[in-house]
C-alpha cells in the first residue's frame, strides 16, 4: 500500500488582526504565547509562525526585543521549526518589520509578496467596547489602509535575510501575488522549494470560494510546477473548510488563534492548539498523516533549528 501523504501543519498564535478585547483567549503576554506555542506543538503543529504584542496593551510589537522575550523558552520547550513573521503590522515600515528575522536568523519567516488593502473595519459591527484605544483606531483606520509590499520591499527583505539561509513562506493574499513571486524567482532572489501560503478571506485579498481555492492552486501549478509546496489559510469562519478542501488537493494548511478567533459557530477557541488537534482530525480522516518538526525540515530543505540566532 501507498504511504501516506505528509501535510505540514502551521501554527500562527496571535498575529496582528485580532485584538485583546475580541477574546480572552488571544496571547498577549510572552508567558501566554510560550503556553500557546507549546500545546499547538503538543497538538501536532511542525511549524509556530510567531508575532510579539505589547504585553500590557497587546499592541503588535515588532522589536526584537519583543521577541526575544519567548523565542528561547519556545525553541528549548518544543522541536517545531520557528516561523518570525516580516509582515508585522500592516502600520509599520518595512525596516521595523524585517528587524527580528534579521536578528534571529530562524530556519523560516513570513514574507508578504505585493500590496493589498486590508481591511479589518468590518469587525467594528461585531466589537462595540474596546480595552485600549488603539484597538479601535486600528480597526477603523483600515478603512483608508493599503499593506504595502512594494517589488522595492520585498527585495529589501530577501536581500536583507539572504545570508542567513533562512528559508520564506510566502503569504499570497491573491493572483498577482503568485506572479510576484514568479518574478523573484525569475531573477534568482528565492529558490526551490517555494514554501507558498496562499491566504483567503481578507478583505482586500481573494475570498473563500470553492473556485477561489482552485484557482489559486491552478496558477501556483502552472506557474511553479514542481518547485512548491503549497499550504493554506482560510480567515474566520473559513478556516477549517479551506484547510479541509485544500488538503483533498495535496495542500499544507495553517491554523491558529492569528487567523480565526473560533472553534466554531459562535464559540471561541481556548487556544491554538484546539484548532491544531481539529484540523488533525480532519487530516487523519482524510487518510492523511501530519509531518513530524523534522520531517517538515526535510520537505521544506530548512537549515535547522541549531543554526539559528535564538
Amino acid at each position: 500500500m501507498a504511504k501516506p501523504r505528509k501535510v505540514i501543519v502551521t501554527c500562527a498564535c496571535t498575529g496582528a488582526i485580532h485584538t485583546p478585547s475580541m477574546s480572552p483567549y488571544l496571547p498577549v503576554t510572552p508567558e501566554e504565547i510560550i503556553a500557546d506555542a507549546i500545546g499547538a506543538a503538543e497538538a501536532g503543529a511542525a511549524i509556530l509562525h510567531l508575532h510579539a504584542r505589547n504585553p500590557e496593551t497587546g499592541k503588535p510589537d515588532q522589536t526584537p526585543e519583543g521577541f526575544a522575550r519567548f523565542l528561547p523558552q519556545i525553541k528549548q520547550q518544543t522541536s517545531s521549526a520557528i516561523n518570525i513573521t516580516t509582515g508585522g503590522s500592516p502600520y509599520m515600515r518595512v525596516e521595523e518589520r524585517v528587524l527580528p528575522a534579521a536578528t534571529f536568523k530562524p530556519e523560516v519567516a513570513s514574507l508578504n509578496m505585493g500590496s493589498i488593502n486590508f481591511g479589518l473595519f468590518p469587525m467594528l459591527d461585531r466589537y462595540k467596547e474596546f480595552k485600549h484605544d488603539w484597538e479601535r483606531e486600528a480597526l477603523e483606520g483600515s478603512r483608508d489602509l493599503v499593506f504595502r509590499n512594494s517589488f522595492k520591499d520585498i527585495e529589501y527583505i530577501l536581500t536583507t535575510c539572504y545570508e542567513n539561509e533562512t528559508r520564506f513562506e510566502f503569504e499570497c493574499y491573491d493572483i498577482a501575488h503568485l506572479y510576484n513571486l514568479k518574478h523573484f524567482l525569475d531573477r534568482g532572489l528565492v529558490k526551490p522549494p517555494l514554501f507558498i501560503q496562499s491566504v483567503f478571506g481578507i478583505l482586500g485579498g481573494i475570498g473563500t470560494h470553492p473556485e477561489d481555492v482552485m484557482h489559486m492552486k491552478r496558477t501556483a501549478d502552472r506557474l511553479f510546477g514542481d518547485q512548491y509546496r503549497w499550504s493554506v489559510l482560510g480567515a474566520g469562519a473559513a478556516q477549517l473548510r479551506i484547510a479541509a478542501m485544500a488538503a483533498s488537493m495535496g495542500a499544507n494548511v495553517r491554523v491558529g488563534l492569528e487567523d480565526s478567533l473560533w472553534i466554531g459557530p459562535g464559540e471561541l477557541a481556548k487556544s491554538s492548539a484546539e484548532q491544531v488537534r481539529m484540523a488533525r482530525q480532519i487530516l487523519e480522516g482524510m487518510g492523511l498523516e501530519l509531518a513530524t518538526p523534522d520531517e517538515a525540515r526535510e520537505i521544506l530543505e530548512l537549515k535547522g533549528a541549531d543554526r539559528v540566532n535564538f
